[in-house]
């Protein structure tokens, strides 16, 4: 596995700034899961929405490099008193290429997963510092959190979660604070350790949310579940792999459609996206979300190919 710098239980958010004063900065969350499933040669990916609270935002996907989507969790949207439109975590990300450093110090995380890390922490920080009301979260629960699903060069598939913890000390005045974020905490999701089984990724925010996971459904043969499997064979063959902890065996089109067929039936009446990525780093959406897909801002002085498949444009590649 590629290093990880902590190990933390869970993805949990329960954050509230209704509080705020009318004239303050408020952070809007985003709650819901990602399903994961890393196939033989592309990762599927599905998206459900959990509104946290009344003022929720749906949970959205950008692009944060040449080769990983990631989905934003949590405070993913800010609005300034004084600015007409809100301020998107997930818009205008800017692409760093990475150092390829031959020396990493201690506890640190791959080049380009900390540059991520770091460049989300750069556009979080102005927004979390005009924070002065205290917030409801937990010693070691997340602000923000991003799910980051690809492929990293000379490695394979992985999925990530990086954490934003904030830490409030009070000033003179009563109830008023003073917030700063934290260094971003990675935690890897996949692979898993060699002994380990391969099957579904699961990211549910906050954890405790009442849906049972998407492995467990397939675990406890549900009604819905069986449905799929007996209508297709090649479900039959997936949920076979997934069981016998396989999933990488699955053929892609297969996982796909098997989202594509599922995600219906456990989302309900909440709003859901499914998307694919291809090992060379073309993606595609199968289900597009309601709201516009962010994108890495391209450099100048980087050649951008446009890859285009049935018609439209999916990504953008990076010629180094």
């Amino acid at each position: 596995m590629r290093v990880q710098l902590f190990i933390v239980a869970g993805l949990t958010l329960f954050a509230s700034c209704s509080s705020a004063q009318t004239d303050e900065i408020v952070a809007n969350l985003a709650g819901g899961r990602v399903i994961v499933n890393v196939a033989r040669d592309a990762i599927v990916f599905g998206v459900i929405n959990h509104p946290i609270e009344t003022t929720s935002v749906p949970p959205r996907a950008a692009q944060v490099d040449p080769s990983h989507i990631g989905i934003f969790f949590g405070a993913s949207e800010w609005q300034v008193p004084a600015q007409p439109r809100p301020i998107r975590l997930d818009y205008d990300l800017q692409y760093v290429r990475p150092n390829n450093q031959a020396y990493r110090p201690p506890g640190s995380a791959e080049s380009d997963l900390e540059q991520i890390g770091i460049g989300l922490l750069e556009k979080l920080r102005p927004l979390v510092s005009q924070l002065h009301h205290k917030i409801d979260l937990k010693p070691d629960e997340p602000l923000f959190s991003v799910v980051l699903i690809g492929y990293a060069q000379n490695y394979g598939p992985e999925v990530w979660v990086i954490d934003y913890r904030a830490e409030q000390e009070p000033l003179g005045a009563k109830d008023f604070w003073q917030t700063h974020i934290q260094r971003p905490r990675f935690t890897q999701l996949y692979p898993p350790e060699k002994h380990e089984a391969k099957t579904l990724v699961e990211v549910r925010v906050p954890t405790d949310l009442p849906d049972v996971p998407l492995l467990g459904l397939i675990q406890q043969s549900d009604p819905r579940i069986n449905r799929l499997r007996s209508a297709d064979s090649r479900f039959a063959k997936l949920l076979d792999e997934i069981q016998r902890g396989q999933a990488q065996k699955a053929v892609s089109q297969d996982s796909a459609d098997f989202f594509r067929a599922a995600l219906p039936l456990i989302a309900g009446d909440a709003h859901f996206f499914e998307g694919l990525i291809h090992e060379d780093g073309v993606f595609e959406w199968l289900v597009p979300p309601e709201e516009p897909f962010g994108r890495v801002n391209i450099p100048s002085r980087l050649d951008a190919q446009i890859y285009r498949r049935h018609g439209r444009v999916l990504i953008v590649r990076y010629a180094e």
